[in-house]
């Protein structure tokens, strides 16, 4: 028996070096090459998934101009699912087409940033696929910074113009407006204008809803404002616009009309510009008050008509000097003759009313003079027309604004404008010489 046994115990042995050397490929894969195969396998999936779902800006890519949006594309039967973009910057927001074969982002990027969009979607099988691509935005060399007029929290009139500032000169309006949105209270609808490279200016179709709420936000980070320069900075502000508060000065019947929320509520007697010193014609707004203000004009110290006087709760409406105010020493005169040196003259009590019904953006309308306008003598944005004020848009397109923020459209889509001066809007023509009387 024992003899037998061995006779198994061998057989069994040389079976399993049979089946040993069966299974053998004769030269195995080293730990090296082992990871070296399994990492070209990787890089040959990773490069079908990214042909299958195409990130641009690329992955590794440096210098990316931030102008420019990201861009996720499927190929062939596949589709995109969802798109996410991590960043210490501004929020990346992106719209998916409908059929599921794009996505692209909303906004230009920041500048000297970096970005890791993560792209997911299905095959043409259905299964899903999921790809990233991690890529920076250049840094500048030149810069544009921007700033606003209206300041925070402040409360202005009906009139008012929203104004920009720019540091440099622009030359790439369309995408500067482009990057500009309101959210408003209340139904609003404007329009951009560019008063030139460095100013620029928005004004509604018809004057703003009394007691509207207004917040700006200008994604301008990344915005290429002309060749080379770059915004690097984003531009937030709310405002108020309280009561309609409405001037109408006739230089022909020496009253002024004062409208509050669209009703008569006072006329006084006034008197404007002498005829060799005419207050000119135009709808302007109140840009400032004070009191006193030492006025001084007249020509030479010591010539006939020089003046130089402390004039107390005044208004102003022109840049070169033309305000509401208070003048005791024309009462005889208000109301019947126009002896001022271009200045609306009040009596003193009305004075100090409007005074202090007075904020900036307050419209004020002159009519019936010899004299006309002068573009940009004050806040003008209200001389021109509708019409013409759009063309002053690169877009050539009007803003329509409301709770749910604004949207561009175009002005043909506009419904019929239904305002009329003086309490909606500025008559057309209002600043040349010689126009009808509003009031």
């Amino acid at each position: 028996m024992r003899g037998t046994a061995r006779i198994y115990a061998g057989i069994a042995a040389a079976a399993i070096g049979l089946l040993a050397s069966g299974c053998s490929s004769g030269n195995p894969l080293t730990p090296a090459q082992a990871s070296a195969s399994a990492s070209a396998s990787a890089r040959a999936h990773a490069a079908q998934v990214a042909a299958e779902l195409k990130i641009a800006p690329a992955n590794g890519s440096r210098g990316v101009d931030p102008s420019s949006h990201i861009t996720v594309t499927a190929t062939q039967g596949n589709k995109v699912t969802d798109v996410t973009v991590k960043t210490s910057g501004d929020p990346v927001s992106g719209t998916l087409r409908a059929n599921g074969k794009s996505w692209q982002s909303t906004w230009t990027l920041n500048a000297a940033q970096s970005y890791t969009v993560t792209a997911t979607g299905t095959d043409s099988s259905g299964q899903p696929v999921t790809t990233t691509s991690t890529f920076r935005t250049l840094t500048p060399a030149r810069t544009f910074s921007t700033e606003i007029y209206e300041g925070s929290d402040q409360t202005y009139g009906v009139g008012m113009p929203v104004m920009l500032i720019f540091s440099q000169p622009i030359t790439n309006r369309a995408a500067v407006e482009r990057s500009l949105r309101f959210t408003t209270s209340k139904p609003v609808t404007g329009s951009w204008y560019w008063d030139d490279s460095e100013h620029l200016d928005f004004r509604p179709r018809d004057y703003w809803p009394a007691n509207t709420t207004v917040s700006f936000y200008g994604r301008l980070n990344g915005v290429e404002g002309a060749a080379g320069v770059y915004g690097t900075a984003d531009l937030t502000q709310t405002f108020y616009i309280g009561k309609s508060i409405i001037a109408v000065a006739s230089t022909t019947t020496h009253k002024t009309q004062i409208y509050i929320d669209g009703k008569l509520t006072y006329d006084w007697p006034i008197s404007t510009g002498r005829p060799s010193l005419p207050t000119p014609d135009g709808t302007y707004l109140s840009v400032e008050k004070s009191n006193p203000v030492r006025m001084i004009g007249g020509g030479p110290a010591g010539s006939p008509g020089y003046y130089n006087e402390l004039v107390n709760w005044a208004v102003r409406f022109t840049f070169s000097g033309d305000y509401y105010h208070s003048a005791p020493w024309s009462v005889v005169d208000q109301g019947t003759t126009n002896v001022s040196h271009g200045c609306v003259n009040l009596p003193p009590e009305d004075a100090i009313t409007y005074y202090n019904l007075s904020i900036p953006g307050d419209p004020i309308t002159v009519t019936a003079s010899t004299a006309s306008g002068k573009w940009d003598d004050g806040w003008t944005e209200w001389f021109l027309p509708w019409s013409q004020y759009l063309k002053g848009s690169a877009l050539g397109e009007a803003v329509k604004a409301g709770p749910q923020g604004s949207e561009f459209v175009s002005p043909s889509s506009l419904p019929a404008d239904t305002a009329s001066a003086p309490l909606g809007t500025s008559a057309a023509g209002n600043y040349y010489a010689g126009s009808a009387n509003l009031g």
